[in-house]
């Protein structure tokens, strides 16, 4: 099996992964009902599994960076399966939080460790396409997963979708050992000196942008399917529909993205990305009222967001090319930690105001977002580019 493939196939667990993330969202309203909360506690959901995803990764990926990185994937992924056994089996809210927290875990682990497979399974000049292809599995389960969990939750039992992703997740261990070549862990880096790498401003500055821009995408996307529901009119069946839309547009945009960073470079990539996100935003906010154009504008935000997230992972691994794992760590983290602080948001703005309003915030955070885009590359345009690998071989 080629590389390439291997990668795909990398892409297809993560597509296990993805659903177990975003899952709740789809079904957010479903499993308030079932466990007796409100839709705006059931969001809590998404922030507890962020936090735990955000501050917990950092130190698993410290504590681990010396593990064959095969094994490492094998044994995330058997945590992983025990997160969505508690889910199934364990009733009540609190448990609920638990697997939340457990599946987070062991997804950080997992999606940081792929994307350093990947990479050294990829030539320098196709790995922002080797990112994407990963992202594609994410935007998958947003196509398939969330739409599908969607249906389930509504004819079945909720719980079902998490015992079936537990089931295919052991078969997953199985195909990446027998397929996935070994590969030598990374330098561990002590938590002290990632700390020294996230106050580097050029760092911290991208950093920013990727907690801006996540935190007002789950604003919105958090509580997409009460939003499509109440405040576009849409019933049950188109939600679905429109789910799997956003989906596919997900899947196009992340590979767009990819590809435009390889042809023309992340910069121009980024910012145009960022504003056309914000400006789906507001048209989401405007056509609310007329269900089939906002069906419309909802595909052109998952394009717009989606062509952002291989760009930004790209961008921040080449930053410090000598600790990329933790670049990625970092960045997942942030992007976890905005996806709390934005479901965090949108559940005080849900119950404080109007789930109408969530739109118009989201589309606000996001051009803070695409300024702070704009003048990051225009500071950083005119400074040499940081040195942070020589750092970190030194210490």
């Amino acid at each position: 099996m080629s590389n390439a493939w291997k990668i795909y196939l990398l892409a297809a667990v993560s597509f296990l992964v993805g659903t177990s993330e975003y899952i709740i969202a789809g079904i957010l309203d479903t499993v308030a009902r079932d466990v007796n909360v409100s839709v705006a506690a059931a969001g809590q959901l998404i922030t507890v599994f962020s936090l735990a995803y955000a501050f917990g990764t950092p130190f698993l990926i410290a504590f681990t960076a010396r593990m064959e990185q095969r094994k490492l994937l094998v044994y995330s992924l058997g945590v992983f399966v025990i997160g969505n056994i508690i889910a199934v089996v364990l009733p009540g809210f609190g448990f609920l939080i638990v697997s939340r927290v457990i599946l987070a875990l062991s997804m950080g682990v997992f999606v940081v460790t792929s994307f350093t497979v990947a990479t050294k399974m990829t030539p320098p000049d196709k790995q922002g396409s080797a990112i994407a292809t990963l992202l594609m599995g994410f935007s998958t389960s947003l196509i398939i997963g969330v739409p599908l969990g969607r249906v389930i939750a509504s004819v079945y039992d909720w719980r079902l979708i998490f015992g079936g992703i537990g089931a295919l997740s052991i078969l997953a261990m199985i195909v990446i050992l027998l397929v996935i070549p070994r590969s030598n862990g990374d330098e561990s880096v002590p938590l002290r000196k990632q700390l020294a790498l996230i106050m580097q401003p050029k760092i911290m500055a991208a950093l920013m942008i990727t907690f801006l821009w996540i935190s007002g995408y789950s604003i919105v996307y958090s509580y997409i399917s009460p939003f499509l529901l109440s405040v576009t009119g849409m019933n049950s069946k188109t939600v679905i529909i429109a789910l799997f839309a956003f989906g596919i547009a997900s899947l196009f945009g992340s590979k767009f993205g990819g590809y435009s960073t390889d042809k023309w470079g992340f910069p121009r990539t980024l910012f145009v990305s960022m504003v056309l996100h914000a400006a789906a935003l507001v048209l989401l906010s405007l056509s609310a009222q007329w269900p089939a154009i906002a069906f419309l504008v909802l595909i052109f935000w998952a394009l717009s967001a989606w062509s952002t997230s291989p760009t930004q992972q790209y961008h921040l691994m080449t930053l410090a090319p000598a600790a990329s794992g933790i670049m990625v760590s970092m960045n997942t983290s942030v992007l976890q930690l905005a996806m709390g602080a934005g479901a965090g948001i949108g559940g005080v703005v849900v119950e404080q105001a109007s789930l109408a309003l969530i739109s118009w915030i989201g589309a606000a955070v996001v051009a803070i977002a695409a300024t702070t885009v704009m003048v990051y590359l225009r500071v950083t345009r005119s400074k040499a580019p940081l040195e942070l690998s020589k750092d970190i071989g030194r210490n």
